[in-house]
């Protein structure tokens, strides 16, 4: 058995960015890397090259991660993605490899492997590939609980979903839960988030990848562009495909194919930030 995965969470009314995550994160990730693949739906099936697709069912956000981590995943060792995250840069291997040997060695239970202002960090003596292993300061940064790309000691990610919660409760709540035990989070620069410029103190990295967050809220963000053009060039089911992401970005249309939401009133407004006052 392999220590780790990669997992790809996901859920059933994102079906329509399934194709373009497979397309651009096969072109882009190294398959030699060790690790289990797993993309997790709810009840649909999905056909990812490379990957084992796994059902969590249907329910809160919080309660469908906790479900796969414990009854369809065994490694000790999980790489979070996102199926809107699509990469736009070649991964590295060698980086990987040593990520991964380095993470058994020191027992770490976190690694983010994103870039972000809303983190501040403080600059260790050792290195991945002239990226440097820092450490989060945890007191003075903003986020600790996020769901962008992190390496998680399994049984320790399980005890950060608290059964209910979804995504936007659970990085609030979860940032202050992570803030009472103050554990060690390791930073390294892996991947320029969003384009994000690296925030250590690097040595001449080699082989930094990118991915861009393409959605927000259901909908197709401005990151989508590249990504159409690309796959404009491409074969003819890739240019079809393309045809309706350009249809769903200009109509603003959810990615199960439906309007865009209106704004919020007056009212609703009031409801959500009551509700989200109390969750603080």
């Amino acid at each position: 058995m392999k220590d780790f995965a990669l997992l790809v969470h996901s859920c059933d009314r994102y079906e329509f960015l399934y194709q373009g995550f497979d397309y651009f994160f096969s072109r882009h990730w190294d398959f030699n890397i060790p690790c289990a693949y797993y993309f997790a739906t709810e009840e649909k099936s999905a056909s990812v090259q490379g990957f084992k697709n796994i059902k969590s069912g249907k329910g809160e956000w919080a309660d469908r991660l906790s479900f796969l981590l414990t009854e369809k995943i065994e490694e000790k060792y999980v790489l979070f993605f996102q199926e809107d995250m699509w990469l736009s840069k070649n991964v590295n291997a060698n980086f990987f490899e040593q990520l991964f040997d380095l993470t058994r060695v020191n027992n770490w239970q976190v690694v983010k492997l994103h870039s972000s202002a809303v983190y501040q960090t403080t600059q260790t003596s050792a290195f991945i590939e002239g990226f440097n292993v820092a450490k989060v300061d945890n007191s003075n940064s903003d986020f600790l609980m996020s769901h962008q790309v992190t390496l998680w000691d399994r049984n320790f990610l399980i005890n950060q979903l608290k059964k209910g919660e979804h995504p936007w409760r659970n990085e609030r709540r979860g940032t202050k839960r992570l803030r009472k035990i103050n554990p060690e989070i390791i930073h390294l620069d892996y991947f320029a988030e969003n384009g994000n410029a690296a925030i250590n103190k690097n040595k001449n990295p080699i082989g930094r990848s990118e991915y861009h967050t393409i959605s927000v809220n259901g909908v197709l963000n401005h990151n989508i562009q590249p990504y159409i053009q690309q796959l404009q060039e491409g074969n003819a089911q890739q240019k079809e495909y393309a045809k309706e992401l350009v249809h769903h970005y200009n109509a603003k249309l959810t990615h199960d194919g439906k309007p865009k939401p209106r704004k919020e009133d007056f009212f609703q407004k009031a409801k959500r930030w009551f509700r989200e006052y109390n969750d603080r």
